[in-house]
């Protein structure tokens, strides 16, 4: 699990990939394959997230859970699918809350990589599962790696934005100082519950104002389109 694309983070994390909970989790991962089974997303993307968004230019944290466990969702970013694959339930409900929030139209693809680039951390809990099912991979000792990279952020960086949504992110990111940076939650953009405070949260508005303030960029939330969308 070399962190050689992620060079800015590889000073904070280097030291937690040889502890003894990762050394066991990368032989579980080693058993996984070996025993044949499907793992999304490929392991060339499981850093894919903190490769794309250095520590030092990160904004914005949103926290998943797990990756999507169908062909070829996943590639490493939370909520984010890659470009020719039909676009999520959540990411949809997402899409609608932006439209809602800053009047910007529906993306056609679902591929968020224009967010990481601008400083927005896709970071889901659990960065691999089995095919077809969901959570498969969870207990396995990724969660206490990406504490450690929400921790690292939270140390390191001031005036970040976190999006928690949903119970899970929310107990996720409890630590974080909330006189350093801003803390904005809302239930989970699921189906099941983006109609309980999601819709309306008005997350995305407020993140830029928060950090217009404080003297950053804001994010520009409208993704470019595709030369082929689907």
């Amino acid at each position: 699990m070399p962190l050689s694309n992620a060079k800015s983070w590889k000073p904070f994390l280097d030291e937690e990939l040889n502890k003894p909970y990762m050394l066991t989790l990368k032989e579980f991962l080693r058993l996984e394959k070996n025993d044949h089974k499907i793992i999304y997303p490929h392991s060339s993307n499981w850093f894919q997230a903190i490769e794309l968004t250095p520590l030092e230019e990160v904004k914005v944290v949103i926290l998943g859970q797990d990756p999507y466990h169908q062909p070829h969702q996943a590639h490493g970013l939370c909520f984010s699918v890659q470009p020719d694959v039909k676009i999520p339930p959540s990411l949809r409900n997402i899409y609608k809350e932006l439209q809602s929030d800053l009047t910007i139209p529906h993306a056609l693809h679902g591929c968020l990589e224009s967010w990481a680039k601008q400083g927005v951390l896709l970071l889901n809990s659990v960065l691999t599962v089995e095919y077809n099912l969901a959570n498969s991979h969870q207990g396995k000792g990724w969660e206490r790696f990406t504490d450690k990279i929400i921790e690292t952020v939270a140390q390191q960086n001031q005036n970040v934005v976190f999006l928690l949504w949903g119970s899970y992110a929310q107990k996720k990111g409890a630590f974080i100082d909330t006189k350093k940076h801003l803390i904005l939650k809302a239930p989970h953009p699921s189906p099941l519950s983006a109609h309980r405070g999601f819709f309306g949260c008005r997350h995305f508005s407020k993140t830029n104002d928060y950090l217009k303030q404080h003297g950053k960029t804001a994010i520009h939330w409208e993704l470019p389109k595709l030369a082929h969308p689907i």
